[in-house]
């Protein structure tokens, strides 16, 4: 669905997918600072959310430069089809086990034809003949008993159903998008795969900006889905250790994320331990470049000079509260900080609506450890506000791609202790070169999911003052040095502007 159409040309068409402009921060602020800094191009958004009821209004104010808005639930029962029973043909009967064949992580014939070719969902094999015909029925049936018979049939079912069906609505979304001049996709996944379709529909230029690695946040979240019986920890677990019905789902994003990798033009990433990530999923090293995020420092100055002369005895953890955040470590870690810290407080800066059983699970922790009147649920907040309230910025983490919360603490002067994850060690130790590493610690790293040690470090800088000044002033030279807004958007423009194909952006 259209939204917004100011009926102007597209310089860049942003794929979206669960971010902007439905949800706050993260990957949602680091494209509405990219738009609102690039005022000379004129910017597209094409939103793909789950379903409707999963998201509320619009969270941010739409930028001038931001001409074409269209929404759309790939995961939505209203677009689907009327059941009917279809007889597909033995031709396509052999597309449909193409697809399947796929799905399982076996690339067969037709494997380049199924992907790249938006025609093949919505004339060749159309998505009723996919979800009602009597061949794709016998296949799944047959597909069944020679792969997962240790899983339920309804359970198989429904898993191919989902798995396949968004393909179809992705494919449809194309139907009501301009002609831009660059087509750029803030991750693989069901962005990547629209993007490579527009790429190949379109002939412009496709441009990947990873944040995370979504093919790992992925695999993260399928392991720990709540129906695994298996438990065990996800960094312990090998493909072949997971249940089959979850190595389809892991096999289809790790394929759409290879596809995306092996049809952009570029593949950008964040910090070189996610570049390194991205070339052993399969991403053609000539493609691959580094562009840190950046922040307007200036802009945390006043939080900077507020901060008042003792060190507030609190820890914010500035994040969504979701399963991939840790937020009960976080909460478990405070339990050991109050045994000697008493006055301590843990204040969750972050949305809690995105999870929300995750939330009440969350909150259950902190009544069962006593720690109502020492943790906060605030909710989405002004950090400009929160900064000079707060003596610590931490991040649990069990991933991270370039968290900007850790540069906006910096900027703000407060010292920030996060787990191994992502860039975060880069950002508080250093990293980029020599003169990066010899600025010193700003902060501390700890392990993943290591309460004692997490609490070790909070209390080492609540209590010490000095090195609390030094990560402090560590962290101010380092992003003041090294991650400015404006080169960030520097390194953007000279990139649109290398593809414009001759034509003439705004």
């Amino acid at each position: 669905m259209v939204k917004v159409d100011k009926g102007k040309n597209v310089d860049v068409l942003i794929i979206a997918e669960g971010t902007y402009p439905y949800v706050k921060g993260g990957v949602s602020s680091w494209i509405h600072s990219l738009i609102t800094g690039l005022s000379d191009f004129n910017f597209g958004i094409v939103f793909l959310g789950s379903k409707e009821e999963n998201y509320g209004d619009i969270k941010y104010e739409l930028p001038e430069n931001l001409t074409f808005l269209s929404v759309n639930f790939i995961f939505s029962d209203q677009e689907k089809p009327e059941p009917e029973i279809i007889n597909a043909g033995k031709e396509k009967f052999e597309k449909i086990k193409e697809i399947h064949k796929w799905f399982r992580g076996q690339k067969g014939k037709l494997f380049l034809e199924i992907l790249q070719k938006r025609a093949f969902y919505l004339t060749e094999i159309k998505e009723e003949e996919f979800l009602y015909s009597k061949e794709a029925w016998n296949f799944i049936a047959e597909s069944y008993f020679e792969y997962a018979v240790d899983s339920p049939f309804v359970d198989y079912f429904w898993t191919i159903r989902n798995i396949h069906d968004p393909i179809w609505r992705v494919s449809k979304v194309m139907e009501e998008l301009p002609s831009p001049t660059i087509v750029h996709s803030p991750s693989t996944g069901y962005a990547g795969f629209l993007s490579a379709l527009i790429k190949e529909e379109k002939k412009i230029p496709f441009i990947l900006t990873e944040h995370g690695i979504y093919t790992r946040e992925r695999k993260i979240d399928i392991v720990n889905a709540d129906w695994i019986k298996d438990r065990s920890f996800f960094f312990q677990k090998e493909i072949d250790d997971i249940e089959y019905l979850k190595k389809m789902w892991i096999n289809f994003f790790t394929g759409i994320g290879k596809f995306s990798y092996d049809t952009s033009d570029m593949i950008i990433s964040l910090f070189e331990k996610a570049r390194k990530l991205q070339l052993k999923l399969g991403a053609p090293p000539e493609k691959t470049r580094v562009i840190p995020n950046g922040i307007k420092v200036e802009t945390f100055l006043e939080a900077r000079k507020s901060r008042p002369k003792e060190i507030p005895k609190v820890i914010g953890l500035i994040g969504r509260v979701v399963s991939i955040k840790d937020i009960k470590t976080f909460i478990k870690t405070m339990r050991i900080v109050v045994n000697k810290l008493p006055e301590a407080e843990g204040w969750i800066i972050g949305p809690i609506d995105e999870d929300i059983s995750y939330f009440e699970e969350c909150v259950k922790l902190t009544n069962v450890l006593e720690l109502q009147n020492n943790i906060k649920f605030l909710g989405f907040q002004n950090l400009k506000e929160i900064f000079p309230k707060i003596g610590l910025t931490t991040l649990t983490s069990i991933s991270e791609g370039m968290p900007l919360v850790i540069l906006e603490s910096f900027a703000a002067g407060v010292p920030v202790v996060a787990t191994d994850v992502g860039s975060c060690r880069q950002l508080i130790y250093g990293g980029l070169n020599e003169e990066d590493v010899k600025i010193g610690k700003a902060g501390e790293i700890c392990q993943v999911a290591n309460p004692s040690q997490l609490a070790e470090n909070y209390l080492k800088l609540l209590t010490n003052e000095a090195e609390w000044i030094k990560c402090q002033k560590a962290g101010i030279e380092r992003v003041e040095k090294f991650y400015t807004y404006q080169e960030f958007l520097d390194n953007y423009r000279e990139i649109y502007r290398s593809f414009d194909n001759g034509r003439n952006f705004v």
